[in-house]
């Protein structure tokens, strides 16, 4: 068996997947609806303490763990020689695996010792473990934004809860970070990182996750101006 127990924190979705949950023949699968309040790391975080055993992965709605890598989990686990391991993901995008770009080089920490961290950033969150880390040689699939319009629908929420975030920090926009960061972006993703050999898909998403760095850096400028209005100025 793959896992001992499946946990499942729905944000009260309006699809079908508690439905698809329900079919599930599990009875260690245990299905808690909360509320995310744009803190995604707060979301993993209460899924994690749920957890009833030693290790934890996490996979998200739009992930696949395939076979070779739960064959791959199950042996290193056998031997229990670190206390992480990052994850290759790799995204298909309209029928397309994704091998170069910046989908093409990502490696998340998704496995860990339960009481070995903790989940931190409100968006782009990242698991923090304490300990010795090591790699996993197969592939998480990813199929993230199946349509142009989703695609750019949740970078606009994404590029919003980013951009806040970094208001808080205190991190500052200008002019020349909103049109040279983005455009680095793209030179980095579609020539360094070889995009362009993904074909139209590649640029596509280049384009794509350049805008997605456009649009943090200008709320990001238009939330530093909301702090200081004419009134405050004068």
């Amino acid at each position: 068996m793959f896992c001992d127990e499946i946990i499942i924190v729905d944000d009260n979705s309006s699809d079908n997947t508690l439905d698809l949950v329900s079919s599930f023949k599990r009875k260690s699968l245990n299905v808690y609806k909360r509320n995310l309040e744009n803190d995604f790391s707060s979301q993993r975080n209460f899924a994690l303490s749920k957890v009833n055993t030693k290790w934890a992965i996490f996979v998200d709605s739009d992930e696949v763990v395939t076979r070779e890598l739960m064959e791959k989990i199950k042996k290193v686990l056998s031997v229990d020689l670190y206390d992480g391991y990052y994850i290759k993901r790799v995204d298909y995008i309209w029928g397309k695996k994704l091998i170069h770009g910046e989908t093409g080089a990502i490696n998340l920490l998704r496995m860990a010792k339960v009481k070995n961290g903790a989940w931190v950033g409100k968006v782009h969150e990242s698991w923090k473990v304490s300990g010795s880390i090591s790699n996993i040689d197969q592939e998480l699939m990813h199929f993230p934004h199946q349509s142009v319009a989703e695609f750019i629908s949740e970078i606009d929420y994404y590029t919003t809860l980013r951009a806040e975030e970094l208001c808080t920090l205190g991190v500052k926009a200008n002019w020349f970070l909103i049109i040279m960061y983005p455009f680095s972006k793209f030179f980095l993703n579609y020539f360094l990182r070889l995009g362009f050999l993904d074909g139209v898909h590649g640029f596509v998403s280049a384009i794509i996750m350049s805008g997605h760095s456009f649009l943090v850096r200008a709320k990001l400028f238009q939330l530093q101006k909301k702090k200081f209005k004419p009134a405050e100025l004068s």
